[in-house]
């Protein structure tokens, strides 16, 4: 039995291990918790513990899971379990190109979560056309228009973001286009359109934001990037260098910012089952479908799924890697 403290706060939110068998008088914070444990001494003494575990909490008698304790007043603690307890913190996730495919999975995905979601866009009337059928599914997105691929359009997203929904801790730089064409054929604007769109745009937007992550002491950046930046393709040297060139980005990043609570990760899709891929031929498809050894394509939810992981407090010891979400299409 203990002597509750001032700052005390609801007891059943508060996750935290019991070290021993003997009880605990836990103070809640704003900040942090700490606990008082009785020694073998009859001596008290403050320990910082993980918030991993909870407690049920009896007071007056009564098991008690929704009343807060009263200043002053005697309670006692019990273990309920020492199984790890889901985290639910609600951040502001911003993703680049979030109107398209994968882009809306993703937005989907960090909704459900609970995440505040901003997206960009360029073309005002799609945006406002997805804007609305996301509203119809019940789900309600910040829009931004802006051209990552223009450094400072995207430092005045940014900082709009921030103004408007509060500091970015996750970032999703999914924006980017394709200009196909062989190295023979290919124009200098082909080139420097997709090197821009896809490469310059994950510096635009993640340096201006860095710094908040940084701040906070916690960020997720993941880049979205191909199969084709790590086998290569036929027809997109601009775009495989892109891509390439994202998970360099990545782990050099990773190296800078893995101290400060922040992890830089790529994504690497494989063939995603599309509208443009849903108009080949059948025998194509089945050839293409015949070298994935699971069977089948790639689909937008595939990639948020993983996106969502990487996003979560759990994955915070994944850094620099490019997880490849093809299906054993290509394996390194």
């Amino acid at each position: 039995m203990f002597l509750c403290g001032a700052t005390i706060q609801k007891i059943a939110l508060c996750k935290h291990r019991v070290l021993g068998s003997t009880a605990w008088e836990l103070y809640q914070t704003k900040t942090r918790a700490m606990v008082l444990k009785e020694n073998p001494f009859g001596q008290g003494f403050f320990k910082n513990i993980s918030i991993r575990y909870r407690f049920i909490y009896i007071t007056k008698g009564h098991n008690n899971m929704s009343a807060i304790p009263q200043k002053n007043e005697v309670i006692s603690f019990q273990t309920v379990s020492e199984a790890p307890v889901s985290q639910s913190v609600k951040r502001v996730a911003l993703v680049t190109g979030g109107t398209g495919g994968i882009g809306t999975a993703i937005c989907k995905s960090l909704a459900r979560k609970g995440h505040v979601v901003a997206t960009t866009y360029r073309n005002e009337e799609k945006a406002r056309a997805w804007e609305a059928e996301m509203k119809k599914e019940g789900f309600t997105f910040h829009l931004y228009k802006c051209d990552v691929a223009d450094a400072e359009d995207s430092q005045k997203m940014v900082k709009a973001v921030v103004a408007e929904l509060g500091p970015i801790q996750l970032l999703i730089n999914n924006a980017g286009i394709t200009r196909d064409s062989s190295l023979r054929k290919m124009t200098h604007e082909q080139w420097h359109s997709v090197i821009s769109s896809n490469l310059d745009s994950v510096f635009n937007v993640t340096r201006p934001a860095i710094d908040y992550m940084l701040d906070s002491g916690f960020g997720r950046i993941i880049n979205i990037s191909s199969i084709n930046g790590q086998k290569g393709q036929f027809g997109q040297s601009n775009y495989s260098a892109a891509k390439a060139g994202m998970h360099g980005f990545t782990k050099a990043l990773a190296l800078e910012v893995a101290k400060k609570g922040v992890t830089v990760n790529t994504i690497s899709p494989g063939y995603i089952e599309t509208e443009m891929v849903a108009a080949v031929a059948e025998t194509v498809r089945n050839s293409i479908v015949a070298q994935i050894p699971v069977g089948r394509f790639d689909t937008p939810e595939d990639v948020a799924h993983v996106v969502s992981f990487l996003t979560s407090d759990d994955s915070g010891f994944i850094t620099g890697a490019n997880l490849a979400t093809n299906g054993g299409h290509f394996m390194e």
